[in-house]
């Protein structure tokens, strides 16, 4: 167990040379070349656990992390889709790389819709400067998810924090750790913390046997002091209209679509090269029909989750811009699809290939078990059997979903 303390404080003209990305064809080429670059180690990175500091660091200074600021405040304001495309990209070479902005994009939602005209001025200016967000959201030792005790609380100077959080993904790499918090009155906010805060300590004690290096260990506050500007109410996000609670769900949906097409991509390779009459032109009886068989029902599924990710995400910026209780659940229902048909599918493609790899596929250098393993553990983070309920119920009973994170 690693403990890291005030280390790299947040200093924003330390970022004046990031980059500035300005259109989605320019995301999208700009995450392509760094997804080669960072595919490159993925294997010794998760073989051996090394944190990916400068992966992140280069991520970030590519100007990929500013590209959901809008346009009024300088950022490029890409399309829904160009966003889950590239997380899906990532996430396909490196499940953990993929995973990590996905609090960062959530914090800078929830800063877009509850966040104070100078509070957007502010963190908007950082992001675009190459600042990221991690998060302290979950806490570990309550009685259930939704109980949280980590308290914000006000003395003579200033606010102070007080508690512990888990499962705090992208914290280690952050420059501030937005912090789920309430106050006395039970009210919740979002705490946009700057990482050099004296009494904030991060312990990396992440052990999960998938996603390894997304830095998803724990955050204490001992008596944190924050200012009042870096404040933002929370529980109010959910009481109107918003596509907070949709925009966080398509990204997890992206990393397991992700998955899935990398895991189908590598077993086509792996076949091949097992089996190289495959592409010969010999005559279809000497081929193995049950492994053309499986190839193809992972093709289709994985196929269908692409194709659910993009209606998700056309649904997503249909509401956009002007937000309604039924727009707003349409696009819910429509992120609920593809992110329970994504999780059935990132495991089933990353499994075969195992299975259809042969003998080969137990090796652990050739790292062919870490794609099961990202999307098993990925796949806990909300239970996919409550998304079918959910649309089974506006199906059957014409029922709005309740808006919250998971949906």
């Amino acid at each position: 167990m690693t403990s890291f303390q005030n280390i790299q404080p947040l200093n924003t003209q330390q970022y004046a040379k990031a980059h500035i990305l300005r259109s989605d064809q320019e995301a999208l080429e700009v995450a392509h070349d760094l997804a080669e670059q960072f595919k490159l180690n993925a294997i010794e990175r998760d073989a051996k656990r090394t944190l990916p500091f400068n992966e992140i660091e280069a991520f970030s200074q590519s100007g990929l992390w500013a590209i959901t600021v809008p346009k009024e405040y300088g950022g490029a304001d890409v399309d829904t889709f160009t966003v889950a495309q590239i997380i899906a990209l990532f996430s396909g070479v490196d499940g953990s790389i993929g995973q990590i902005p996905q609090n960062h994009f959530y914090a800078l939602e929830v800063l877009r819709n509850n966040g104070s005209e100078a509070q957007k001025q502010k963190l908007y200016a950082e992001v675009l400067a190459g600042a990221r967000f991690g998060n302290a959201l979950a806490e570990f030792k309550t009685k259930t998810a939704a109980q949280k005790q980590t308290l914000l609380s006000q003395n003579t100077e200033s606010f102070v924090i007080n508690g512990e959080k888990f499962y705090c993904t992208g914290s280690l790499f952050a420059h501030r750790i937005p912090t789920l918090v309430k106050d006395e009155q039970d009210r919740e906010f979002l705490v946009y913390v700057s990482r050099d805060s004296e009494g904030l300590t991060l312990i990396d004690n992440w052990t999960g046997f998938g996603q390894k290096t997304t830095g998803s260990g724990t955050v204490k506050f001992n008596n944190v002091p924050v200012t009042e500007d870096d404040i933002v109410r929370f529980d109010t996000v959910f009481s109107s209209p918003t596509l907070v609670g949709p925009f966080a769900q398509i990204l997890h949906a992206s990393i397991e679509t992700g998955i899935a097409r990398a895991a189908l991509e590598e077993t086509l390779e792996r076949v091949r090269l097992a089996r190289p009459w495959i592409d010969s032109n010999v005559e279809s009886a000497e081929l193995d029909p049950l492994t053309i068989y499986e190839i193809g029902r992972i093709a289709v599924d994985v196929r269908a989750s692409e194709v659910l990710l993009k209606q998700a995400a056309r649904s997503i910026e249909a509401a956009k811009p002007h937000p309604t209780a039924e727009n707003i659940a349409k696009a819910s229902l429509d992120v609920a699809k593809v992110r329970a048909h994504s999780t059935e599918t990132a495991l089933k493609a990353s499994s075969k290939l195992i299975e259809l790899a042969g003998s080969r596929g137990s090796q652990q250098k050739d790292g062919l078990d870490r794609h099961w393993r990202n999307a098993r553990v990925h796949s806990l983070h909300d239970a996919a059997r409550w998304k079918y309920y959910f649309i089974g119920n506006f199906e059957l009973n014409h029922i709005l979903p309740p808006r919250r994170g998971t949906l």
